[in-house]
């Protein structure tokens, strides 16, 4: 009770400073009519509706009309001439808070970035209010590029949450464990302690998913990995772990269990519906094998993995032909550096042509599918969101076409994969409420959001100032002795 009274402070607070704007003011009162452009379905034969429509009621699609058709009288009418209208985008994998370290430590490799960087300057950063606006900014980032629902794993669990409600945009979020003290909490067992309050509060919120996630087998102990996915199974709710990401995953994992990593990770259950296996890079036949018969599902990261050096591409064909479900994620905007879909479309599809030696490789059509209905599956959400089929969640964007990159438009997936970029969107809903209009982010005051990401780079910068400082003292007394 006290957290929910806290947050109708701090909304209200937010409201009055002009951060947050009220939710009704970019809701239309009644059917909502995206009207005149071309329709990607996204539904199991690929359906394209030129000139059709796709009519909203409250937060559900309610109906696909084709040109011509009756349009319903008093709808709210967008239109959408000239645009490419497609499901909202599905980010399976980041860390939002980091937006606020975005190019902190770059050209480094994975483990050096993460325990000589990322790990120092969150111990000395990371609070509520770093995670509230980090997470927001990165909101904002997301929804202006046509990106409505992303899986998340970072601290401060009800400030992350709060900032994605706040936003407007979908997220998958929830309590995160790990093997050592963090921010939030001393322990993995001190941050389960209270995770059933936060599992319980956003039970059926229209917007928030709540999943647990397990930093990996490397940072976490195993009996730590099963509590987290225990209580993700009591809630039939997503978990989330980082997996194979790097070869020396599978010889940490065996020393520690004697298992590989996919393996422990199926001794204890954890691999079934629902299961969100971020990277997994380095996998077997084996490990491909155990996937594709427990129904878990992979994030896969293209840019983050190739901008850390990792050596080879996940192998996204082969997983694909065993049927495992795949989903695209940008990773966190510290190792990416941004966190356009498009982008990551278009970098998921060379990178394996590139790999494999074969054009042919993950065509568009197959690509785009990921960036949707794809991580729709990999996060257990393809009843609710993925496509733009009736009876779903109205989460619809809308992707300018008239603009010099994107003309002539011949194939409508070529266009969305290898030309489109985030900054072609021009108009988004979630939930059947437009958050988007004409690029213009509508929920909260998107000058106040930044003006507070360069407060806290000014912090953060201070901080490794004082890092980088007492590793050179570190290095001269070791030298000394």
């Amino acid at each position: 009770m006290y957290e929910d009274f806290r947050y109708t402070l701090v909304l209200a607070a937010l409201v009055l400073t002009g951060c947050v704007r009220p939710q009704e003011s970019s809701s239309p009162d009644g059917p909502l009519i995206i009207d005149g452009g071309t329709v990607v379905i996204m539904d199991e034969a690929g359906t394209i509706l030129e000139g059709g429509a796709v009519l909203v009621e409250s937060d559900r699609i309610a109906a696909l009309l084709e040109p011509g058709a009756p349009r319903p009288d008093g709808a709210t009418v967008i239109d959408a001439t000239g645009h490419v209208v497609i499901p909202g985008l599905v980010n399976t994998h980041g860390h939002a808070a980091m937006s606020l370290l975005r190019g902190l430590a770059d050209d480094m490799p994975l483990l050096t970035w993460l325990n000589d960087h990322i790990f120092p300057a969150e111990a000395a950063l990371v609070a509520p209010d770093f995670v509230y606006w980090g997470t927001l900014l990165s909101s904002v980032e997301m929804l202006k590029g046509g990106t409505t629902t992303f899986a998340d794993m970072y601290y401060f669990r009800d400030d992350m949450a709060q900032a994605t409600v706040d936003a407007g945009i979908r997220a998958v979020t929830g309590p995160h464990v790990i093997g050592f003290p963090t921010p939030d909490y001393a322990s993995p067992e001190e941050s389960l302690a209270d995770a059933a309050e936060f599992m319980e509060r956003y039970q059926d919120h229209p917007t928030v998913v709540p999943a647990v996630a397990a930093h990996a087998l490397y940072t976490t102990p195993l009996h730590a990995v099963e509590a987290a996915f225990r209580l993700a199974e009591r809630y039939d709710a997503p978990f989330q772990i980082h997996a194979v990401e790097d070869p020396s995953e599978n010889v940490t994992a065996r020393e520690l269990t004697g298992m590989g990593v996919i393996e422990a990770l199926d001794s204890i259950g954890a691999l079934r519906p629902g299961t969100v296996l971020a990277h997994s890079i380095y996998l077997s036949d084996e490990d491909i094998e155990r996937i594709a018969a427990s129904g878990a599902g992979i994030a896969h990261n293209p840019q983050s993995n190739m901008k850390l050096g990792v050596a080879r591409a996940a192998p996204v064909a082969a997983a694909l032909a065993a049927g495992i479900p795949v989903g695209l994620g940008t990773d966190g905007p510290a190792s990416n550096n941004d966190l356009d879909m498009f982008d990551e479309m278009d970098a998921a599809a060379k990178v394996q042509k590139f790999m494999l030696g074969d054009p042919a490789a993950l065509p568009a059509e197959t690509v785009f599918r990921l960036a949707t209905m794809g991580g729709a599956r990999v996060l257990n959400l393809h009843h609710e969101i993925g496509s733009l089929e009736p009876g779903k969640r109205a989460d619809i964007v809308l992707v300018d076409v008239r603009r010099p990159g994107l003309t002539p438009l011949y194939r409508v997936y070529s266009h969305l994969v290898y030309a489109a970029r985030g900054s072609d969107v021009s108009t988004v809903i979630v939930n059947g409420r437009v958050v988007v209009r004409d690029r213009e982010i509508l929920t909260v005051d998107q000058d106040e959001v930044m003006e507070r990401a360069r407060g806290f780079g000014d912090r953060v910068r201070e901080v490794m100032e004082d890092i980088a400082a007492a590793r050179t003292a570190d290095g001269t007394q070791a030298e000394r002795q």
